[in-house]
C-alpha cells in the first residue's frame, strides 16, 4: 500500500509512514556513517539528498549530514531540523521530486548497518512509572508502604553510566559481580544469575542550557529533541546487593541499548494524552497544564536461539505517572546544565495488568512465577543466548508512527 499523496511504497503497517521521517545514523559497505531517514524500508539518505539541492532554502551546513552522530545538526535547532523533516516530506509527496528522479538516493534497510544516533556526554534514568515502583516496593520492603516517602514528590532519578550505551543489535555480555546468597554471611563473585531487561524509552537532548540556568515546566519540550525504546539491562540479584546507600552501580552500567531512529517530537505531537492524576499536588515548579503524556504502544519479547519469539509484556508509555517535562524541570531546578545528545531514560514502564508489567523482575514476581516461552522453555529471568526485542507505535486517525526495535542478545560471560 502507498500512503496518500507518497510516490514512495510503504508497507502497510509500517513505523515509518510520510508521518514520521525520523532521524538516524547509517552507514554501508559504500558510504561512509552519515545522517538518513527512515521511509518504509528504505532510508533516505541525507548526504546524496543535500547535493541535490532540497535544503537550498535553509540557511545551515549540509556538512553536518556527513557526521558520524547527529550532535551538531541536533545542535542547529528546532528551526533548521523542523524544516528539513518538512522538506523532506514535502519532497517525498511531490510528484515531480528530484529525489523521484535520482532514485540512487535511497538504500534499503536491509542494505545498511545502524550506528549509535548520538553521542552520548551524559545519561539520567529516571524512576516514573508508579505501577513499577509499587511493584518493587511491594515485593522488597511493606506492601503498605510500597512508596518511599519522597516519590510522589519528586520524579526519582540516578546519573548513569553513558559510555555502555549501544545501539539495537550490539550483543552484550552477562555480567559479573558481587551477588549476596539469601542464607549467606559473606558474598561471593561470580556470574548475576538474574539478568533482566527493563522496558523504557529515552529521550534526546535537543538544546543546551549554561551551568545555572533552569528549565521550566511550561517550555521542556523545546529542550527534547526527540525519543528512543531503551532497554535498561539490569542484573537484579547485583543490584540487591550494592544499592544501599548510593543507588545502582554495576547492576545497571554494564549495557543499555537504543533503537536506532530518533523520532521527533513533532511526530509525537498528535499523540498527546493526558497523565494520571498526580496527588498529593506537585510543588508549584513541578506543576503543569495540557497534556503531556504520549500514547505509545509498546511490547517486549523473547527469542531464544533458534526459536520462535514469545511476546511477555503489552504497556504503553502513557501510564508514566511523572511526564518528561516535569523530569527535566526537576533534573535543572537546581542550575544543573544539560548538553546536546544527553539522554534521559524514563524509567521502567509498568501498566496496571500483569501482561503490562516492564521487566521480567516483575513478570516472574521475583522469580516465583516462571513465564512459558512458545518453545515449552520458562524463563524468571533472561537466559544466555536469549534475544529481547522491544517495539514500539502510535496510532491514530489511520496514521502510524513507530520506532522500529531495540533488538539484542544476552551472551554468556566473556571468557
Amino acid at each position: 500500500m502507498i500512503h496518500t499523496n507518497c510516490w514512495i511504497d510503504i508497507p502497510q503497517n509500517s513505523d515509518f509512514s510520510i508521518h514520521n521521517i525520523p532521524f538516524g545514523i547509517f552507514s554501508t559497505t559504500n558510504h561512509t556513517p552519515r545522517v538518513g531517514i527512515a521511509i518504509g524500508n528504505q532510508i533516505l539518505d541525507l548526504v546524496a539528498a543535500s547535493e541535490l539541492g532540497i535544503f537550498s532554502s535553509l540557511d545551515f551546513n549540509p556538512h553536518v549530514f556527513s557526521n558520524t552522530t547527529l550532535n551538531s545538526f541536533i545542535a542547529l535547532g528546532k528551526e533548521i531540523t523542523s524544516a528539513v523533516r518538512i522538506l523532506v516530506q514535502q519532497e517525498l509527496t511531490n510528484a515531480d521530486s528530484v529525489l523521484k528522479a535520482n532514485y540512487n538516493v535511497f538504500i534499503t534497510q536491509k542494505q545498511a548497518q545502524m550506528h549509535l544516533p548520538v553521542f552520548v556526554g551524559d545519561y539520567t534514568d529516571f524512576y516514573s512509572s508508579i505501577e513499577h515502583a509499587t511493584n518493587v516496593g511491594t515485593m522488597f520492603r511493606d506492601p503498605k508502604n510500597a512508596l518511599m516517602p519522597n516519590w510522589k514528590h519528586i520524579p526519582v532519578g540516578y546519573h548513569g553510566r553513558a559510555s555502555s550505551i549501544v545501539v539495537s543489535g550490539v550483543d552484550v555480555h552477562r555480567p559479573m559481580g558481587q551477588t549476596m546468597a539469601l542464607d549467606a554471611t559473606e558474598p561471593t563473585y561470580g556470574p548475576s544469575k538474574r539478568v533482566d531487561f527493563e522496558l523504557e524509552m529515552a529521550y534526546i537532548i535537543g538544546k543546551k542550557t549554561t551551568l545555572g540556568d533552569t528549565v521550566k515546566v511550561t517550555n521542556a519540550e523545546e529542550y527534547i529533541f526527540g525519543k528512543v525504546l531503551f532497554n535498561d539491562w539490569s542484573a537484579r540479584d547485583i543490584q540487591k546487593w550494592e544499592y544501599v546507600p548510593l543507588g545502582p552501580f554495576l547492576a545497571k552500567n554494564f549495557a543499555s541499548s537504543i533503537s536506532p531512529w530518533i523520532v521527533t517530537m513533532e511526530a509525537l505531537e498528535p499523540y498527546k494524552v493526558s497523565g494520571p492524576e498526580q496527588t498529593p499536588k506537585v510543588l508549584p515548579y513541578l506543576d503543569y497544564t495540557g497534556e503531556r503524556n504520549y500514547d505509545i504502544g509498546l511490547e517486549v519479547a523473547i527469542q531464544p536461539e533458534n526459536e520462535e519469539e514469545t511476546v511477555v509484556s503489552n504497556s504503553n508509555f502513557k501510564y508514566m505517572y511523572w511526564n518528561m517535562a516535569q523530569q527535566l524541570a526537576h533534573h535543572t531546578m537546581n542550575g544543573c546544565n544539560i548538553n546536546v545528545g544527553d539522554m534521559m531514560g524514563s524509567g521502567t514502564i509498568s501498566g496496571k495488568s500483569k501482561d503490562s508489567y516492564g521487566s521480567m523482575l516483575e513478570l516472574s514476581w521475583a522469580g516465583k512465577k516462571p513465564l512459558k516461552l512458545k518453545d515449552g522453555s520458562e524463563r524468571t529471568f533472561i537466559a544466555d543466548n536469549d534475544t529481547v526485542i522491544m517495539r514500539g507505535f502510535c496510532e491514530k486517525d489511520g496514521k502510524r508512527v513507530g520506532f522500529g526495535e531495540v533488538k539484542t542478545k544476552l551472551l554468556p560471560v566473556k571468557k
